[in-house]
């Protein structure tokens, strides 16, 4: 019997920057994705955010290896993200959450975040969290 494919993963930033410290629930989470295999990508925004710190060389460079696919937030993107805002609710201050929303969406991943509260509102838009 063949089995699907997992979807992907896409990382926000407070995952991983709660999966860098040892032994924390994310980092065991991040170290079971990893070894079931899943593809781990984020959105070059989350990664925009994780790069603005604090962070030493030595947590920038595992999180490099960690999550080297950084998926551009391009034309479609926005456009998925302006969806979100209208259908959910139009929280301003949120936008960077919507387009990080959207480019998972567009890549069929599943979003890892520490706190889901913030992205609940896009599971009735198609966005699927990570377990």
């Amino acid at each position: 019997m063949i089995l699907p494919a997992a979807k992907p993963i896409h990382l926000d930033t407070d995952l991983l920057i709660r999966a860098l410290v040892p032994n924390s629930p994310e980092a065991d989470k991040l170290r079971g994705w990893l070894e079931d295999r899943r593809t781990i990508a984020m959105s070059a925004l989350a990664w925009e955010e994780f790069l603005c710190g604090p962070l030493d060389d030595l947590a920038q460079a595992l999180a490099r290896r960690i999550g080297s696919r950084h998926l551009p937030v391009g034309t479609d993107e926005a456009a998925e993200a302006a969806r979100l805002f209208n259908l959910v609710g139009r929280r301003q201050g949120s936008f960077p959450d919507y387009k990080i929303a959207a480019t998972a969406i567009l890549a069929g991943a599943e979003l890892a975040r520490a706190n889901l509260s913030d992205f609940k509102p896009f599971l009735e838009a198609g966005l699927r969290l990570a377990k």
